[in-house]
Formats: structure tokens, sequence, C-alpha cells
């Protein structure tokens, strides 16, 4: 297994996600609706909003998965977060990345990822939107404009909801 390395603009990244004021907040609607969207849209067991800060990956949305983070070191969404493009994983155990993975080797038993960027105004990839499956997958060209579409929504539920927490 290889722990995803902190991408270089890790200091400006963690202070948009602590802009956001979302970290630890009860679920919302909005984001849950968006989540069980995709879920159906992809045939996916599980599907999560995930935001990664200093050492965890904490999911503001999930379908199909019970915990409500694990840690960083083990995410495959700390490595997508290291490119603007959805990361496709077709088949973790064939991944030297991920081969070894405990989400991997035991539960949820992820073979398949797809985790697209979310990617803040100011340019800083703060978690994803993604789609994992305990079998190996592929995604075509319009499944990933499809979910790069659910991400820029999700985004932009994100933004909005920092405007309306910080109004008075």
């Amino acid at each position: 297994m290889k722990e995803p390395p902190r991408p270089a603009n890790e200091d400006d990244r963690l202070q948009a996600l602590r802009q956001l004021l979302i970290l630890d907040t009860p679920p919302e609607e909005r984001f849950d609706r968006l989540a069980a969207f995709a879920a159906e849209e992809f045939d996916m067991p599980i599907v999560l909003l995930s935001l990664i800060d200093e050492d965890r990956q904490w999911f503001k949305a999930r379908v199909g998965l019970d915990v409500c983070e694990t840690g960083r070191g083990i995410s495959f969404c700390g490595h997508a977060i290291l490119q603007d493009e959805t990361m496709v994983v077709p088949d973790a155990t064939l991944d030297d990345r991920f081969v070894d993975n405990p989400m991997v080797t035991g539960d949820p038993h992820i073979h398949f990822y797809a985790g697209a960027p979310l990617k803040m105004p100011g340019g800083q990839n703060i978690g994803t939107l993604c789609l994992i499956d305990r079998a190996p997958r592929q995604l075509d060209e319009v499944d990933l404009a499809i979910l790069a579409s659910l991400r820029d929504l999700a985004v932009e539920e994100l933004v909005r909801r920092a405007h309306e927490e910080a109004a008075p």
C-alpha cells in the first residue's frame, strides 16, 4: 500500500476546506440526494462525498457505507485530490498503490474506484465525489462526463452552503 503524498498546496487546501465550516456537521439532504442519485445513476453500491483534512477522510454524504470517516493514509481519495481529472482505478487488486490496502483486502472489499476531485474556486482540491464497487469496472466517456457534472454540482452546493453559514 502506498500512502498518498501531501499536495504541494496542502496549507492552502486545508484553509479552503476549513472555510467551508462543514467538517463534522450533520447529514444534509442536498448532499445525501446527490450521493443517492449517483448511486442510482451508476448502479454503484457505495458513493461518498469525501472531504480530506489533515489526518482523515470524512464523509459529508454516503451511500452503502456505515462509517463516517477513515484514515487519510489508507484513502483512495487522498490520491485522487493530487490531480484535477477523475482518478479511475478499474481493479484495485491489480494496482500497486492499493493491492494490500485494508479497504481492498477487507471490508468494504473495494475493487473499483472513481474519484472526481472537488476543486474549490481558488483551485484547491478538498475531497472527491467518488464511486466504489466491490467488483472491477470501467467508466466510459459519457459516465465520466456525468460524474464530472455531479461533482460540479457538489462543489456549487458546498460553496452555497458556506455562504449561507457566513451570512448574518
